[in-house]
This record gives C-alpha cells, sequence and structure tokens, in this order.
C-alpha cells in the first residue's frame, strides 16, 4: 500500500518508551456499517511511564442506544496494545489489522447520560460484549513522525490510513452481528495531554473503497483536510463548517461545511449526527469535553457515507459556542 510522508511500514508497530512521563503510544479503529445505521469505535493508548493503558470501546444500535466501556487497566511496558479486554494485531503493516475486545460494556438506551459518568454507571445494565473486526486498507497510509523536543504536546508523530472493516459483534445473548462497511485508523506516539490542544472538530467519513474524507477544524469553524480518491490524497486547503447543537448543550446534532480542493474543485459536505456520546477527560480538575457522533454524510453529489465527527471542547471555550438550535 503507498505510504505519503516520512513513515515506514514497521512504525505500525509498537515504538521504544520515550522518557517523557506522559509518553503515549495509541491507535484508534473506528468502522461503520451504513446499512444496519450501526457503528462504533475502539481505542487504547499505552501510558506505560504512568502505569496504565487507557481504554475506551463504544458500539452504536440502529434503536439510538450504546455500549461503552472505559477502563485504565495497569501496564508496566510498550510491548504491544492489550489490555483491558482489547488487543490490536498488526497482521501485516500498512495493509491489514485485527482488533478484538471480549469483556463487559454499560448498555444506555440513552447514550447522553453519561455527562454524569458516575450516575451512568451506577443506573444502567451492563452486557457482555464481543467485537472481532479485520481493517484492511483501501488508501494510502499518510501521516509524519516528528522530533523529540518540537514543543508538540500532543500527536507528535501521527498516521491515518481509511479501511474496509468486516467481521462481526455480539451483544450479550443476541445472535452475531455481521459488520462490513468502512472506517478511519489512525496511530499516534509521543507525549500528550488531552489539554495540550486547542478546541477541534475531526471529521471523519467514508463512502467507499474510493473515497474517504478527514477534515479538522478550530472551534470557530475554519480548518483544513483531505480526500483520499483510490491511491490518491486530495488536500482540502480551506474548510469552512458550520453546527448546530441541541439547545443549550455542546451536544452537535448536524453539521455543514464549505470545502475548497487543492485542485480547484470546490464541494460541500452536510452531516447528521445519528447517535451520539457525550464524554470527558479530566486531569487537573479541568474537564474537556469530547462530544462523540456517529454520522450520516452527504456529499455534493448525493453521495452517502458514514463516519465520525468528533468535537473536543476546552474549558476556556464551552461558554463561547456558536449559535444553538434545536
Amino acid at each position: 500500500m503507498k505510504i505519503i510522508g516520512n513513515i515506514k511500514p514497521e512504525d505500525d508497530y509498537t515504538h521504544e518508551l520515550g522518557p517523557e512521563e506522559n509518553f503515549n503510544e495509541s491507535v484508534y479503529f473506528n468502522f461503520f456499517d451504513r446499512a444496519q445505521n450501526r457503528g462504533g469505535f475502539v481505542r487504547i493508548g499505552n501510558r506505560a511511564n504512568e502505569g496504565y493503558a487507557e481504554m475506551t470501546v463504544i458500539v452504536w444500535n440502529p434503536d439510538g442506544s450504546a455500549l461503552f466501556n472505559y477502563a485504565k487497566p495497569e501496564i508496566s511496558n510498550n510491548d504491544a496494545w492489550d489490555a483491558g479486554g482489547l488487543k490490536i494485531e498488526i497482521i501485516k503493516p500498512t495493509e491489514q489489522v485485527r482488533t478484538t475486545f471480549s469483556g463487559k460494556a454499560l448498555y444506555m438506551t440513552d447514550p447522553t447520560a453519561m455527562r454524569d459518568p458516575g450516575k451512568a454507571f451506577k443506573e444502567n445494565p451492563r452486557k457482555e460484549l464481543t467485537i472481532d473486526l479485520i481493517h484492511d486498507a483501501v488508501g494510502p497510509l499518510y501521516g509524519h513522525v516528528g522530533e523529540e523536543g518540537d514543543g508538540n504536546e500532543f500527536a507528535r508523530s501521527h498516521t491515518e490510513q481509511h479501511m474496509r472493516v468486516s467481521g462481526v459483534l455480539k451483544l450479550g445473548d443476541e445472535d452475531e452481528i455481521s459488520i462490513n462497511g468502512w472506517g478511519l485508523r489512525d496511530h499516534s506516539w509521543g507525549p500528550r495531554y488531552w489539554q495540550a490542544t486547542p478546541s477541534y472538530r475531526w471529521i471523519t467519513g467514508n463512502f467507499g473503497d474510493d473515497l474517504g474524507m478527514v477534515i479538522t477544524c478550530g472551534a470557530n469553524g475554519e480548518g483544513r483536510g483531505l480526500f483520499h480518491e483510490g491511491e490518491e490524497i486530495i488536500r482540502v486547503e480551506k474548510a469552512v463548517l458550520s453546527t448546530e447543537y441541541l439547545e443549550n448543550t455542546l451536544y452537535h446534532r448536524n453539521l455543514s461545511i464549505d470545502l475548497d480542493l487543492a485542485d480547484g474543485r470546490k464541494r460541500h459536505l452536510d452531516g447528521k449526527v445519528m447517535g451520539y456520546i457525550p464524554l470527558r477527560n479530566r486531569r487537573a480538575g479541568a474537564n474537556t469535553h469530547v462530544g462523540e457522533g456517529m454520522t450520516e454524510y452527504t456529499l455534493d453529489d448525493g453521495r452517502k457515507g458514514y463516519g465520525l465527527s468528533e468535537y473536543l471542547t476546552q474549558p476556556d471555550d464551552q461558554g463561547l459556542e456558536g449559535e444553538r438550535t434545536e
């Protein structure tokens, strides 16, 4: 598979543990089956110098319910991503990865209950959840390897790739559910504090083997991104995002983006959030809001796709959002 940037196939594996206390090596895989209105993501970040990993699993169901698990299992090294029931196996670098999870997950008919995690974990039942997915590359692996001492405290080194996803889910005692769709994977290593990045809106989606996109905007709605079209990467030089929120909340419900591509084309993207869960990252008494939305996208030509819209908002920006509507 084509590689874009100063990365190598061996960068798909874990790296030597850095000296920083907050050294983090994380991998993330989202997956969406548009025919079922079902999807989710798994993430594990090794923080071996702090003695633990951060593990997150989310599955959205067609009826609006969701299964969620977050844990900080103990680890002592950065040799693999394998903790808390979640395991990531690199089958062929740049080409194929297997993700598996087996364990209990919180089952919420209303996932916004996670606005109060303590209450949500007390009042909602748990179900056994099994995930077994194969992620096959459909686009180039792209990214960069940063340098120590560059001042970057968030995703110093980073890769992304669009994937076709197939496999099975099993929820409690229900029959296995086949998954056939697409998603995005990313991999970061280096020092990381979630509070070290400005507020952002991360828009990812796939429309088939031949087309995917990643767009990143600031809280002001301005940003950049890219499309993968087959084996090519087309840069988005300018993105202008507008968002509709649930009234008096940070919960995004609909979005619209005007895009200027490097090859002169103009495109327009609309997004409708089909499943949503509000998460947070707490450090030193500050709560970073992370809103995760399973999103159906429509491109200007009417083509439909699915993906994730992630809105991270730092405490200083949480009272400064734009217009909210119901």
